[in-house]
C-alpha cells in the first residue's frame, strides 16, 4: 500500500514537471548584414546617428505566450531607458520568465545601444519578441 501511495506520487511530480515546461520551436532565423560602426566626424557626431529625444513606442510583437511592446527613451540620440509596456503574464511561469528576462534584456540593450543583444536562456520568445519591438521604436526615433 505504502509503494503504490509512493510510486502515485512520484508519478504525479513527474506529470506536473513535465506540463510545466513549454515546448520549444526554434525561432526563425534571418540573415542581416554585418555590423559597422561609422566612423565619428570632425564635429563629433556619428554620421547618419540621430540626436533624438524623447519616448519611442515600439509595436507589440505577439509570441506563442502574449505580447511583448517596449518604449524606448532616448536622449541625444542615446537609449537612456527602455520600459516594458506588455510582457506575457497569463500564469505565474510566464511571470517568472518576464521577472528574470525583462530587467536583463534592457540592462543589455542600454549598454549595447542597439538590439544587438543576445536573448536570454529560457527565454527565447520574450526576448525575440523584446528585441523587435525595441527595434521598431528605434527606427521611429532614427527615421
Amino acid at each position: 500500500m505504502r509503494r503504490a501511495a509512493l510510486a502515485a506520487a512520484g508519478t504525479s511530480a513527474l506529470i506536473v514537471t513535465l506540463l510545466s515546461l513549454k515546448p520549444h520551436h526554434p525561432a526563425p532565423t534571418t540573415t542581416s548584414p554585418p555590423h559597422t560602426t561609422p566612423a565619428p566626424s570632425a564635429s563629433g557626431t556619428t554620421p547618419g546617428r540621430t540626436t533624438a529625444n524623447g519616448t519611442f513606442t515600439g509595436t507589440p510583437i505577439d509570441t506563442p505566450y502574449g505580447a511583448v511592446q517596449v518604449a524606448a527613451v532616448l536622449t541625444n540620440g542615446r537609449i537612456t531607458a527602455v520600459k516594458v509596456l506588455k510582457a506575457p503574464d497569463q500564469n505565474g511561469r510566464d511571470q517568472q520568465i518576464a521577472g528574470y528576462s525583462l530587467p536583463r534584456l534592457t540592462h543589455e540593450a542600454i549598454k549595447a545601444q542597439s538590439t544587438r543583444i543576445d536573448a536570454v536562456s529560457g527565454a527565447s520568445y520574450t526576448s525575440q519578441g523584446y528585441i523587435q519591438s525595441l527595434q521598431s521604436a528605434l527606427d521611429q526615433a532614427h527615421g
